[in-house]
């Protein structure tokens, strides 16, 4: 692979601000922009620090690699794409990141076989392949879990009513929401 083939992200806080990070040119490949990843550590600002966290879908890594750099406990990066998966790697090899892991694999098969509670989830599929859904059904959760998802403007998940939506924002192509799981025992 050609160094032309690979991209680049930022990470935008914590111990490794603005450390850049490549990651392959996968079709469908299409890190949290900027902007967006900014305002979604600004309303995890203090829900980051030694979270357990699961980055779904991770593709380049960009939600993972920023909570890692923001103090979160632990991150398990879930990605399909062997080229990215293996780029993920080599990026958490090269921060000396030891607290993180990655399952190269298809996320729908592991959500099904791990039931471990994690803090805060990020769910962000590829679009156009009706990936988000099935995530979200798969989901076991605890109370106070926080879950992030980026979806297509024009998809209406179902959400859990346990679910409570704490911020979102739509763009013209897509929307990003975060939500809390909802103590039912006090409901």
């Amino acid at each position: 692979m050609s160094r032309q083939s690979h991209h680049q992200l930022r990470i935008i806080g914590g111990k490794w601000r603005s450390r850049r990070l490549r990651f392959p040119a996968i079709d469908g490949l299409r890190p949290t922009l900027d902007r967006v990843r900014e305002t979604v550590f600004n309303w995890l600002q203090h829900d980051v620090e030694g979270a357990r966290v699961l980055d779904a879908f991770a593709g380049s890594g960009a939600l993972g690699l920023e909570a890692l750099s923001r103090g979160a406990k632990e991150v398990v990066f879930l990605e399909k794409h062997p080229k990215a998966a293996m780029q993920l790697k080599e990026n958490l090899t090269a921060l000396a990141a030891t607290h993180a892991q990655v399952w190269a694999g298809d996320a729908l098969v592991w959500l099904k076989q791990h039931t471990e509670p994690y803090d805060l989830v990020f769910l962000d599929p590829p679009f156009g392949k009706e990936l988000l859904q099935p995530a979200i059904d798969s989901l076991i959760l605890l109370p106070g879990a926080l879950i992030y998802i980026e979806h297509e403007g024009n998809l209406q998940p179902k959400i859990p009513a346990h679910w409570i939506e704490r911020k979102s924002k739509t763009t013209k192509d897509f929307c990003f929401r975060l939500f809390e799981v909802a103590d039912v025992e006090k409901s």
